[in-house]
């Protein structure tokens, strides 16, 4: 979900130039910097993106500036006169609850919104404002593409990851079969423990161990949902649109059924087979939160 896009331009006498950055996030969080004189704007570019994008924290900005002397920025004395007057309530609120707050600097408070003005501001920005659309969409446009190239290389990390998780579960069903052998005998000394004549023999509790023991022991559920999940991701990546969110709840069942896996292994090999299994999946789900 990270991308990068600019598009820069020039009318009537006006340089302004657009900047589009991205960034991973689980919904969508636009944090727009535009100027405050270009009536309409706003809603305008929100709009755009929100139909462009659907996930990631994306900052636009705009920077106008007036192409010669004439339009040289100058400082807004009440802008600035109430962003001081604001900065001094909130340092004494600060201080009167014990905090110190570092100090601004001019380059700060100058960078604030509606601190300078332009004096080449046109009476009419109409003709500015769809100057400056056109050009967003542009890079916009720009940016979706950025984000698709990123998209493909990501799927195909992904792919990877899936390819190995699914030979880990094959890996894992061999290991079930090793381990009879080993779990035959566990049952055959379980058995004779609870069938010792020195405390009587108790059918009950003979059949309430053998089915425990089947219970405890049995991961093919877990193995069949593995390879289900296995399936169900790999239809979500061929698929069009978002499927970010669908990939992230997957991978929380991948994680529920390779703990159930581990609690139920029963051998050291199965076991190491659980434990690398829950590794891969964390790195999968960490890029997974790339996924628009």
């Amino acid at each position: 979900m990270t991308g990068f896009a600019s598009r820069s331009g020039e009318t009537a006498g006006l340089r302004w130039g657009w900047e589009l950055r991205g960034v991973n996030g689980k919904g969508l969080e636009l944090r727009l910097r535009l100027p405050d004189w270009i009536e309409g704007l706003e809603p305008l570019v929100r709009s755009a993106a929100q139909k462009a994008l659907t996930r990631g924290n994306v900052q636009i900005s705009l920077r106008v500036q007036g192409g010669g002397e004439d339009g040289a920025a100058e400082l807004d004395e009440a802008v600035l006169t109430r962003i001081l007057s604001a900065m001094a309530r909130i340092e004494g609120a600060a201080a009167g609850q014990g905090l110190v707050l570092s100090p601004s600097t001019s380059a700060q408070i100058v960078a604030l919104r509606g601190v300078l003005s332009s004096n080449a501001t046109p009476a009419d920005v109409g003709p500015l404002r769809d100057d400056l659309m056109v050009a967003f969409g542009e890079a916009l446009a720009e940016f979706g593409e950025m984000r698709r190239h990123e998209g493909a290389a990501l799927a195909e990390i992904l792919t990877s990851q899936l390819d190995e998780i699914e030979a880990l579960v094959a890996q894992a069903a061999v290991a079930v079969e090793a381990r009879k052998d080993e779990q035959s005998e566990r049952l055959r000394t379980q058995i004779a423990r609870v069938m010792d004549p020195a405390h009587g023999m108790d059918e009950a509790r003979l059949t309430q161990e053998l089915a425990l023991i089947a219970v405890k022991s049995d991961v093919t559920e877990e193995l069949d949902r593995l390879t289900a999940h296995i399936g169900a991701a790999r239809e979500l990546l061929a698929a069009e649109g978002a499927v970010g969110r669908r990939l992230d709840f997957l991978m929380q069942e991948f994680n529920r059924e390779a703990n159930t896996l581990c609690s139920k292994s029963g051998s050291a090999a199965l076991t190491q087979i659980g434990l690398t299994l829950k590794t891969v999946i964390d790195q999968m789900r960490e890029q997974v939160q790339n996924v628009e």
